[in-house]
């Protein structure tokens, strides 16, 4: 899967952690494969206690490069309560800003609480991962300084709000994604993602923003390179 990757064009990629086992795993992947890096996270939905030490020192890894997936989802009824994943998240932050790591935050129906937490917490940077909402609350999130990353999800058809979204956001706070093993293009519904698969993304994007393919990989690298400061 690397080596289709970089042979699509997708030279650098960013593993997630969901849980302490999976970031172990990002980690162990990005000292395998010189293009992949690391993420330490714990997901909104984790039941497991926060282990905010054992992230901590995960963090200080030379290949991991971002805090996430972390976030809220006040819609799944089996996680954790509301005012638990609110607690853990000012944690997971204030340990993102201590150690001036950008976050990738998840969002499931929670703008309003998230905006507030986020505000917690002055000298935090990071993306919204697979974004998904209207220009309004996009707005909302570039005024507090955040990245906007895309996936799949704006190539089909129905999404023309979205799509509407990736051609207003500033250029220099547009990132793609492509969510893997998820957030499959159109064309590839029913079949697992890869991140080879992410130009199926980029060039709709680039057709939107009426640039080329080239120019819209010369800004996804500088905006990568810009928020994700460790990578190389």
């Amino acid at each position: 899967m690397v080596e289709a990757a970089v042979g699509a064009g997708v030279t650098r990629m960013i593993a997630m952690g969901v849980d302490l086992a999976r970031s172990r795993t990002a980690i162990s992947l990005a000292n395998r494969f010189e293009p992949v890096w690391a993420g330490i996270g714990h997901h909104p939905t984790e039941t497991a206690p926060l282990d905010i030490e054992t992230l901590r020192a995960l963090c200080e890894e030379p290949r991991v490069v971002a805090v996430g997936e972390v976030g809220l989802d006040f819609e799944e009824a089996s996680g954790p309560s509301r005012h638990a994943q609110v607690e853990r998240l000012h944690e997971l932050f204030s340990m993102a800003v201590e150690l001036d790591l950008p976050v990738l935050i998840y969002n499931c129906g929670v703008e309003v609480e998230l905006v507030v937490v986020i505000k917690g917490h002055p000298g935090l940077n990071g993306v919204m991962h697979y974004f998904a909402l209207a220009w309004d609350q996009a707005e909302t999130f570039l005024d507090l300084g955040f990245y906007l990353s895309f996936a799949g999800l704006v190539t089909r058809p129905s999404r023309n709000a979205l799509r509407e979204v990736v051609r207003q956001c500033p250029a220099d706070r547009l990132l793609l994604e492509t969510d893997s093993p998820y957030g499959n293009a159109h064309k590839r519904m029913g079949v697992p993602n890869r991140p080879a698969f992410l130009i199926d993304t980029a060039e709709l994007v680039a057709e939107l923003r009426g640039i080329s393919l080239d120019d819209l990989g010369e800004l996804e690298t500088a905006n990568a390179l810009a928020l994700f400061r460790r990578l190389k």
